[in-house]
């Protein structure tokens, strides 16, 4: 039997603030609930791809913080929230007054998620279930947090950033110091301590830097 994103999201999170970004409340899955205890055979079975829209990474909470605290970024210009997930980076923006912002992630579960935390926190969000990486810009300002997890995903990555912020877009990155991360290639911009579990993490705080690509 096919899963309703919808009613399965409402049944397996509760609504929360978060720590670092309290602003901002999403459906969040928290130790309380079945989906952190459901392997990847069970979610499988349901249709259910890695419920990461479920959590609120370090690198998506100190990306908000910084736009929130730095409205100035995203303010009257065309967004998009590249890996967007629960949708916190796109809905800070939002509510930092971007013109427009379009979140996108090849996980079709995420359309619903953030759907649902776009309508909490008053705010439009557009959303396009597609991999872009590659694509011409097409926005003033491109948001990824913590998306440098893993070697294959950030060698695709790192040039398209880069052509990017060549063509004059401004790229912004939230790192909680992944292994993969190009500092080299970056500017900093501020650090945070961010609150995390440490059944996502290995530490209940991690440091996170937002960064700069630079052309």
């Amino acid at each position: 039997m096919k899963t309703d994103p919808e009613a399965f999201i409402r049944a397996n999170t509760d609504v929360m603030s978060l720590p670092h970004v309290p602003e901002i409340r999403l459906h969040l899955a928290s130790e309380a609930h079945d989906l952190w205890l459901k392997t990847e055979e069970e979610l499988e079975e349901i249709g259910l791809p890695p419920p990461f829209w479920a959590f609120a990474w370090a690198g998506g909470q100190g990306l908000a913080r910084h736009i929130l605290d730095h409205p100035e970024l995203v303010k009257g210009k065309r967004v998009i929230d590249f890996a967007s997930g629960s949708g916190l980076v796109a809905i800070a923006a939002m509510k930092a007054g971007a013109a427009s912002v379009l979140a996108v992630d090849i996980d079709p579960w995420t359309q619903t998620a953030i759907r649902l935390n776009s309508a909490l926190n008053g705010v439009t969000v557009a959303f396009a279930a597609a991999d872009i990486i590659g694509d011409a810009r097409s926005a003033d300002v491109y948001l990824a947090g913590d998306v440098f997890y893993d070697k294959a995903f950030a060698d695709r990555l790192v040039p398209w950033f880069t052509a990017l912020a060549q063509n004059g877009a401004s790229v912004l990155v939230g790192d909680p110091g992944r292994a993969y991360c190009p500092r080299d290639r970056m500017q900093m911009l501020s650090t945070y301590q961010v609150p995390v579990t440490r059944a996502l993490e290995d530490s209940e705080v991690k440091k996170t830097t937002v960064w700069r690509f630079t052309a």
